[in-house]
């Protein structure tokens, strides 16, 4: 397709090029969202190399996912500034150079810092930046190109560990991590596909411009009153207003005290995330340590991968029909449940056995929790605010990401079991999945109740003579299954 057709009234969305984007996509969801997967294969090796704890050494891969979910804010403003290709292409550099730094580091700190928080803010920038882009590329197949982009993700994680496995067999953990700093600038090449879209006048951004009006007439009225432009109080409100702007657009607090169904949603993921990583982290070293063979654990992870390369797109399509609409959370509440109780199978046995099943029923459940992550979020936050909303989600559920592995590995090194892995990662999963369940229950109850009054109150003469009449009834339409976005 030619840059013109992109200007006028032919559209280069859902045609042409949009489809080796999409492809480019998959391959990063691969590389950056299923690379953090393979690090428990290298967790024994880590350990005696450097002579570290399960926590110290836990905090490694903690950092990695943490930066990669909390760095979205910042990759937003460098997409807003640079544009997706340039992120992506960033993101790959980082990537690579964490990674080959990591296999020179001399101490567990240093790889905090490589391979933690340089290849994981990498990763995030590459994902993120990614992501967005198929946002411009697809209208029509928006949903179908964000489904078969997240099977990129399941791919990650059924290749990931089998590769890490036969190079770290084969020579070391520190010439592996270094083949894998050429792998992922590989995102660099994906990025490259993505070249810019030009997009119809009228579109998303000129939206910016409202968000800024309000500092702008601050300080026109400033102004007007005789003040200075360069007077030491108007400057000082102008940082603060500029400041709060930018707050309001990327960690939407706001929308976190008014709206309800977003309040108890980002508290229960928040919650949920104590324990959701656990299993990927302590899965190889629990395998290993119980005497399953070093290949064979590693096969563990890459079952619970290719398990989500068919389930994960027929969840999103089952929780897309229109049965489930205004019901996701139901569905994502009862996936988040069966992640927790699916844990206390390897308390019950670490044969080899007995861990493959249970990566495949948690793979099941993960795969529902996966692909109904952001789709609940589009049900309780306007779209308009969507963006501002996933700052905040993001930022939150990286702090849980990052403190709950280390936590989790003081308590093994204290007690010298394993279990104890399982039995954490079951209470925060089954906790936070009743926490959702039940309080969304209890707002749309709460809702129901609302509108049945406030259209009481709007007809009163029908009620006046005639409380045992069914016509009433017949006549007001019963309110929505459920209604996310309140205020108070």
């Amino acid at each position: 397709m030619s840059q013109g057709e992109a200007g006028g009234t032919a559209k280069p969305q859902d045609q042409g090029w949009a489809w080796m984007v999409l492809l480019a996509a998959v391959l990063l969801q691969g590389l950056t969202l299923g690379f953090p997967c393979c690090i428990g294969v290298f967790f024994t090796d880590l350990q005696h190399e450097f002579q570290a704890s399960n926590s110290q050494t836990s905090w490694f891969p903690s950092i990695m996912v943490a930066v990669l979910h909390g760095g979205g804010p910042l990759c937003s403003i460098l997409v807003k500034r640079f544009g997706c290709r340039f992120v992506v292409m960033l993101g790959g550099l980082l990537s690579g150079l964490g990674m080959v730094s990591s296999s020179f580091c001399k101490s567990i700190s240093q790889l905090y810092l490589t391979a933690g928080l340089i290849t994981g803010l990498g990763s995030c920038f590459s994902f993120q930046a990614g992501l967005t882009v198929l946002g411009f590329y697809f209208v029509r197949w928006r949903t179908l190109a964000n489904a078969v982009a997240s099977t990129g993700v399941s791919l990650g994680f059924t290749l990931w560990p089998l590769l890490s496995q036969y190079l770290l067999d084969e020579m070391g953990w520190r010439n592996t991590f270094l083949i894998f700093g050429g792998i992922l600038l590989n995102c660099c090449v994906c990025g490259a596909i993505m070249r810019p879209i030009q997009l119809a006048s009228g579109s998303l951004p000129q939206s910016a411009k409202p968000e800024e009006e309000p500092g702008r007439r601050a300080e026109e009225a400033q102004l007007s009153n005789g003040a200075s432009p360069h007077h030491p109080m108007l400057q000082q409100h102008t940082r603060r207003t500029k400041c709060f702007q930018v707050l309001q657009k990327y960690l939407a607090f706001d929308i976190f005290c008014q709206n309800k169904g977003y309040q108890i949603y980002t508290i229960g993921v928040t919650w949920m995330m104590m324990g959701f990583a656990l299993p990927h982290v302590y899965l190889v070293p629990y395998a290993i340590h119980n005497g399953v063979e070093e290949r064979k654990a590693a096969l563990l992870i890459s079952v619970i991968g290719f398990i989500n390369i068919f389930i994960r797109p027929l969840m999103g399509l089952l929780s897309g029909h229109r049965v489930f609409t205004g019901r996701r959370i139901y569905l994502f509440s009862l996936a988040v449940l069966l992640c927790g109780l699916s844990n206390f199978i390897c308390v019950i046995s670490a044969e080899f056995s007995v861990l493959i099943l249970y990566c495949v029923i948690l793979s099941i459940a993960m795969s529902g929790v996966g692909a109904l992550t952001f789709q609940v979020l589009m049900d309780v936050v306007e779209m308009d605010r969507f963006s501002s909303a996933l700052g905040l989600f993001t930022i939150l559920e990286s702090i849980t990401l990052l403190v709950g592995p280390p936590l989790t590995g003081f308590l093994v090194d204290i007690t010298s079991d394993f279990h104890y892995v399982f039995y954490n990662s079951s209470f925060f999963l089954i906790s936070a999945a009743l926490f959702m369940g039940l309080s969304f229950c209890a707002l749309e109850k709460k809702n129901k109740l609302r509108e049945a009054s406030k259209a009481h109150l709007d007809n009163p003469s029908r009620y006046q003579y005639r409380e045992t009449s069914t016509e009433p009834k017949a006549e007001i339409q019963s309110p929505p299954a459920v209604e996310y976005v309140t205020s108070v």
